[in-house]
């Protein structure tokens, strides 16, 4: 099917021109968990209460099914979507009005094994933005790059034509991650890194292993200095890794327990460090060191708090994480003691901090505010903000919250601060 493209009108183009961010005002949301890839929030301190008026309702658009999460811009939101069960749709949408400026298509839908049928077929990865381009990866192993005033097609990257790898069994989930003038992508059953002006593969490394249970990938990866060396950490469905920026290859790695492969979580990196959990298993840290022979990995300890898909978000020094039995735990990264255990608050929930603050977007549409405190779990507030599932990450950008719906796009904004607060790193 030909790409389908509504062009900017006129004014639209202008307004995205002319940004009223100023220079280095950190309020925009590019790409999976935000700026920062690890659910921090900077910006204006959230208020000590979601009730009334303190999160009103700015705006909703309808939208066909997905799980990406929104990328927001100074004056742009763009989200992706499944359409009839067998096109994958990108939009731009007015960041103040929710109005459409532009849509983008290809043919791009699988259906996934029958297990797994309960969490959908359509679109999963999240966006990433680089204030120029939008980088879109779709459930059939292909990575589009979007002009992001236009949408117009850039390039195209088929994993499955280029490699002969096949179209995963659960398509492609991994949210591409910027860096410079590359990026980086769990695609093709393995690791590549891309240059973003063409797409032209750089290289390709920590290919996965056969079979439904090894291909593919279900996390991110994100950047870090461990132990002095500026690196990739990915997680695959079997093994935690750290890959040379340059060349590929692996300076270190971990086999994680899994169940049927269900390594999900994107690696937290503390330190020298990396925090890690999956389903049915447990939680582990694994610190990465250095002598004159290479890079070595030491388990730190473990626990059996049992992660799913939520990635937790790290706070002085504490993780607090959403189980897959549905309970939220805080975990002593100093030493892995479990210091409190929340009752049941759904299957799913997508963390983000900010000082002491966390909002967890739970799938039942339900946003929790809680106090990160390590001694007690802390329940500041909850309000119902969406009647339909919402398993897309939670994004906040400056006094707005964007809440992707299973079949929608719903946007809140903070109303009343907390007087004299500050935010704050939360580290």
């Amino acid at each position: 099917m030909a790409a389908l493209r509504t062009l900017l009108p006129a004014l639209a183009l202008c307004s995205l021109l002319s940004s009223p961010a100023t220079a280095g005002e950190a309020l925009d949301w590019p790409q999976w968990r935000g700026p920062s890839r690890d659910g921090r929030v900077a910006g204006p301190a959230w208020p000590d209460t979601l009730a009334g008026d303190a999160v009103a309702p700015v705006w909703r658009v309808n939208l066909g099914p997905g799980y990406s999460g929104p990328i927001v811009s100074a004056d742009a939101v763009f989200v992706t979507e499944t359409k009839d069960k067998a096109v994958e749709v990108v939009r731009a949408l007015d960041r103040r009005t929710g109005r459409e400026l532009w849509s983008h298509a290809w043919q791009g839908a699988i259906s996934v094994p029958f297990f797994a049928k309960s969490r959908g077929d359509w679109i999963r990865a999240t966006p990433a933005y680089d204030g120029v381009r939008l980088y879109v990866a779709g459930m059939r192993d292909v990575l589009v790059a979007l002009d992001a005033r236009s949408g117009q097609e850039v390039w195209r990257v088929d994993f499955v034509q280029r490699f002969k790898t096949g179209v995963p069994d659960f398509g492609l989930v991994c949210s591409p991650l910027l860096d410079g003038d590359f990026l980086y992508l769990q695609a093709a059953n393995s690791v590549v890194k891309v240059r973003k002006a063409t797409g032209e593969i750089v290289w390709r490394g920590f290919q996965g292993g056969k079979g439904m249970a090894a291909e593919g990938a279900f996390s991110s990866p994100v950047l870090a200095v461990i132990s002095g060396r500026r690196q990739l950490v990915v997680q695959g469905r079997e093994e935690l890794a750290g890959l040379d920026l340059e060349d590929g290859s692996v300076l270190w790695r971990q086999a994680v327990p899994s169940f049927r492969g269900m390594n999900i979580l994107t690696p937290t990196v503390v330190g020298d460090a990396i925090f890690t959990s999956s389903y049915q298993n447990r939680s582990w840290l694994y610190r990465v060191g250095k002598s004159e022979a290479g890079f070595g990995v030491t388990e730190a300890w473990n626990t059996n708090a049992q992660g799913y898909m939520s990635s937790p978000v790290v706070v002085g020094g504490h993780a607090y994480l959403h189980q897959g039995n549905g309970r939220f735990t805080c975990i002593d990264l100093a030493n892995g003691t479990r210091t409190w255990t929340s009752d049941s608050f759904g299957k799913y929930a997508s963390l983000v901090c900010q000082g002491d603050r966390i909002l967890a977007l739970v799938d039942n549409g339900t946003l929790l505010l809680l106090q990160a405190d390590p001694q007690a779990f802390r329940l500041v507030d909850q309000r119902k903000v969406s009647e339909e599932d919402t398993w897309a990450h939670l994004a906040v950008s400056g006094e707005d919250l964007f809440v992707r719906e299973l079949k929608g796009l719903a946007v809140f904004r903070w109303t009343s601060p907390r007087p004299g607060a500050v935010a704050g790193s939360g580290r």
